[in-house]
């Protein structure tokens, strides 16, 4: 019997745990695939499971917020879906790269060409994104997911803090700290200076080496000179010897 009610209890702290964890992985989301720093561009992807058992997810509408609007938006191609891009005019045209943008991407709408996600499965959604603004922690996007039984679950209530996550959450994407100017673009790797300092090692081996190489030939000649020096006083001795034995 103890077996049996500890089985049974079990049973439903673990069916209990799964609905308590079901909702955090169950709604659509977006991750960076890198780091999404702030005034930077980055690639994210937006990650959409099914939720139903008897319909598959065939469309897919993701909105981007108005208060930070992003000048390049460009979405990769996902085999089975189309993407299709909408516009919007700007009251305020932005300045990217000393040009001024008068259009951003207002929403990105992918359709399914076959079955779509599958009950059971998930798909992920690219995009490439920027600029990122630099006066904002993160990006609060609206996602819609259209099913196969024209059931639409809209995501886009905003979390607000200190409370419940919400039932239908928006997709958010967390920014990280501008990276320091010139990091990562042209700026020398571990690799590179680990080379500069053996060009400098070498450079001063050859200096010393060529250094070591001119004392070498310096006493070479010295000792040659000497060496004249004293057969030419041998030769001499010889001579003056030999004379004074013929006196």
């Amino acid at each position: 019997m103890r077996l049996a009610r500890l089985g049974v209890v079990g049973a439903t702290a673990a069916t209990g745990l799964a609905l308590f964890c079901a909702p955090a992985f169950a709604h659509v989301s977006v991750q960076p695939e890198g780091p999404a720093a702030k005034g930077g561009y980055a690639t994210v992807s937006f990650k959409v499971p099914n939720e139903r058992d008897e319909a598959s997810t065939t469309k897919l509408e993701v909105s981007f917020p108005e208060e930070h609007p992003l000048s390049s938006v460009m979405p990769q191609p996902v085999p089975g879906w189309k993407a299709k891009v909408t516009k919007s005019t700007l009251d305020k045209p932005l300045e990217s790269h000393g040009k001024k943008i008068t259009e951003v991407v207002s929403k990105v709408t992918w359709t399914a060409d076959g079955k779509g996600v599958e009950p059971g499965f998930f798909q992920k959604f690219p995009l490439s994104l920027g600029q990122l603004p630099e006066d904002s922690d993160e990006l609060v996007f609206k996602a819609v997911q259209t099913y196969s039984n024209k059931e639409v679950v809209r995501w886009i209530e905003p979390q607000q803090e200190g409370q419940p996550e919400p039932e239908n959450p928006a997709p958010v994407l967390e920014l990280t700290a501008a990276e320091e100017e010139g990091h990562g673009h042209g700026g020398g790797t571990d690799a590179d200076e680990a080379a500069e300092e053996s060009g400098k090692s070498g450079e001063k081996s050859a200096e010393s080496a060529s250094g070591d190489d001119g004392g070498s030939d310096t006493t070479a000649r010295v000792l040659g000179i000497a060496g004249i020096v004293v057969g030419v006083a041998g030769v001499a001795f010889g001579v003056l010897a030999g004379r004074r034995r013929t006196s």
